[in-house]
Formats: C-alpha cells, structure tokens, sequence
C-alpha cells in the first residue's frame, strides 16, 4: 500500500480521532499530505478545540508525513469552503475528500426534539455536501478527485434512537451516487463507506443487559483502523474504475452492499382500487417485505 497516494493530497474532516484520525494517519503513511479538519467538538457537537487536530497532526509527523490542521465547521457553506482552501493554501492542490466528520444526538423517535434533529442532518448530511461542492470546483477544472462518505448500518439497515442519524447517513448514500453519476464525465469518483468501529460515535451503546454487554465486547475487537485500508484504496488511482459504491468494512471483513432495486411487482389490467390492493397486492408482495430489523440482527456473527 505504500506510496498509493503519493503526490496527493487528501482533507480529512472529523480526523481528531477514531476513525478519521486512522483514515488521516493511513492516508499521510500512503504518501498524501493531509489536512486534518476536526472542530474539536464533544460527541454531541458543543464546544470546540484545535487539540484533537494537532494530536493527529503530530502523529502523522513523527512518521514522517505531511499534515495542516483546519478546525473550521462543516456544518456550513462558508467554512467548508474554508477546509478545502486549506488543502489550496498549504499544500497547492486537492485530491481526495474523507467526510467522516459527525456527531450523534440519540434518542427515541417520540421525543427527539427539532435540535437533536436539525444539528446531526447539519454535520453528517449538509456538512457532506458542503465539503463535496467546495471540492468539486478544483475536481472539475483538474478532472480528477475521489471523494468517500462515511455512512453507516444505522441508515442502511436502521437502528432504534437514531431517526436523524440515520436519515442522515442513508442520505449520504443517495447524495455520493448523484456526486458519482453527475462527475463521471470529469474523472471524479464518489463511494461510501458503513465501517464497523469501536470509537467515540458507538461509545454511547447501552451495555446495562448481558446481551448488549455481549453485543459491546464484540464492537470493542473492531478497532477503528480496520477501516482506514478501504478509505485510503478508494482515493487512490487503484479504485479509478470504482463509483457509485457502498461498502462496509467490519473487522477483517469487506461488504459491498445493494441499493434498492425492484423485489416484486403486482400487476392489475383492470387497476387497483384500494380494497384490490388489501385483498391481492398486499398479500402478493408481502413475502417480499423488509423486516424491522436493526443492524445488529443483520449482522449476528461475530467479526472475523
């Protein structure tokens, strides 16, 4: 892998730590100089310190790599312009986006309030695309770049106390697919990422029962740098035939998931009315339904 991104150079946001501080140290170690974009924020998104950055920063450095921090938000169009000159001002070019920054505001559906929803749509959904439009400028007029999207099980298989969370990185899919197909004609490639992590954003797991006790050991074995490979594979010149992609990286194993696509089809010459839908639709294409299941059931081995 070594050399994979030499003489590229990649932004990293919400690289303070966990899995974008992995993916930003992987990435600099594959011969990328790295703009390492974190806020500093707590895990619900308040407060901010240029610390996080800077630790990561000096790690890069003492392996001898190549590192600018940036502690500008993504959350709004003026200082996600600001992350991607950053990588114009200190390095003089970009060449691969990492939008992984987030934070988290779990809670039920019912009592989640306009805040906990609007504040995690704004870093996870809007910040990605702020950061991908700043980008996409230099892509278009250098026709190359890679941009990966952190998403995640919680949007692509659901999971409970995370609506807007999940919105948010199913979201994200549907926005890298568009990126993919509108900047084809440029070289510009776009794909997603669900990792499977131990870090700050899964810390908040309940683990009071013996079965989410069990369920968190097994989260605690998939440390965050088993995703930074993919992440770092996807911005190189090796992926240049892979677009429009969702894959799941999950302790030694690698997932490419499906997108929604037709499962069963009904048809009626005569039309439907609604009580022809109850009485021979419904049946019809109810084998074919998706299961209230949560990422966890999808998942029910242990990472390998």
């Amino acid at each position: 892998m070594a050399g994979m991104m030499e003489g590229k150079v990649a932004v990293v946001t919400g690289a303070g730590g966990g899995i974008g501080r992995e993916i930003a140290i992987m990435m600099a170690k594959a011969g990328a100089k790295v703009i390492v974009a974190d806020i500093g924020a707590s895990l619900t998104g308040e407060g901010g310190s240029a610390s996080p950055a800077e630790q990561t920063k000096a790690l890069i450095e003492q392996n001898g790599g190549e590192a600018a921090i940036c502690t500008e938000s993504v959350a709004a169009w003026g200082s996600a312009q600001k992350i991607v000159q950053a990588a114009m001002d200190h390095f003089g070019r970009i060449d691969a986006v990492v939008n992984n920054a987030g934070i988290l505001r779990d809670v039920i559906f019912h009592k989640m309030t306009e805040d906990d929803w609007l504040s995690v749509i704004a870093v996870h959904l809007n910040g990605s695309f702020f950061v991908a439009r700043a980008a996409a400028e230099h892509y278009r007029k250098q026709e190359s770049g890679s941009f990966v999207h952190i998403s995640s099980t919680s949007g692509l298989i659901g999971n409970f106390g995370q609506a807007n969370y999940s919105a948010a990185k199913l979201g994200i899919t549907a926005l890298s697919k568009s990126i993919a197909l509108d900047m084809q004609r440029y070289n510009v490639r776009s794909n997603c990422i669900a990792p499977f992590a131990w870090s700050r954003m899964t810390s908040s797991i309940p683990a009071t029962t013996p079965e989410q006790q069990a369920r968190v050991a097994k989260i605690q074995q998939m440390t965050p740098d088993k995703n930074a490979p993919m992440a770092v594979f996807l911005s190189s010149d090796a992926a240049k035939n892979v677009s429009g992609q969702v894959f799941g990286t999950r302790m030694n194993e690698i997932i490419l998931f499906s997108s929604p696509r037709p499962v069963r089809i009904v048809h009626n010459a005569d039309g439907w009315t609604p009580e022809s839908i109850a009485k021979i639709a419904a049946p019809a294409l109810e084998k074919a339904f998706m299961p209230l299941d949560r990422s966890g059931e999808v998942f029910d081995w242990d990472p390998i």
